[in-house]
């Protein structure tokens, strides 16, 4: 796996990295791909609240984590972001399998240790049709908050192509744009 570290308001030495490597390496039997791109942000929010954000990238497949531990717990918060994309894996390894290796697959952990329920279906409640109309982000932002969802799709009136802009739960607001496959 390929390995990218960010550090944002906080200086890491290197023993909490290579601990952030033994600890992921250990998801490298669920993916497809040895050369799966990995990111891994790690930050001080305000209370001394360690901040780990890991993002694996392998193929088409993306898995992410974002968890805090107080005071100055870097170790805590990898452990807990770890343990949260394995349980992200083992939830949904039908539709996974599919993607990543079938026989990289442990083992059902003890019921002590965690529940784990599978999700059969995923029932679609409702269906919204709408126009999707040309407009700036900003615009859309102030349509979603005016609308007060979380998320509001629209056409860029920039590029013509499709976009997303969404609350973040740190605040402020986020940008998606697709691209066009080649």
């Amino acid at each position: 796996m390929k390995y990218t570290y960010t550090c944002k308001k906080v200086s890491l030495n290197n023993s909490i990295k290579d601990y952030a490597e033994k600890k992921i390496s250990k998801l490298e039997k669920y993916l497809r791909d040895d050369n799966a791109a990995v990111h891994v942000l790690f930050s001080v929010e305000k209370d001394h609240l360690c901040a780990v954000e890991v993002t694996i990238r392998d193929g088409g497949t993306l898995l992410r984590a974002q968890t805090e531990a107080p005071d100055g717990d870097m170790r805590g918060a990898v452990d807990a972001a770890v343990g949260y994309i394995e349980r992200q894996i083992l939830k949904n390894k039908t539709r996974l399998s599919k993607r990543l290796r079938s026989e990289g697959f442990p083992p059902p952990a003890p019921a002590d240790d965690f529940e784990v329920a599978e999700e059969k279906e995923f029932p679609i409640v409702r269906t919204k049709r709408f126009a999707v109309k040309p407009m700036s982000a900003e615009e859309a932002i102030l349509q979603m908050n005016l609308l007060d969802h979380s998320f509001f799709v629209f056409r860029s009136s920039e590029d013509d192509s499709l976009s997303i802009v969404y609350k973040r739960k740190s605040g402020g607001y986020g940008l998606i744009v697709t691209d066009e496959e080649e």
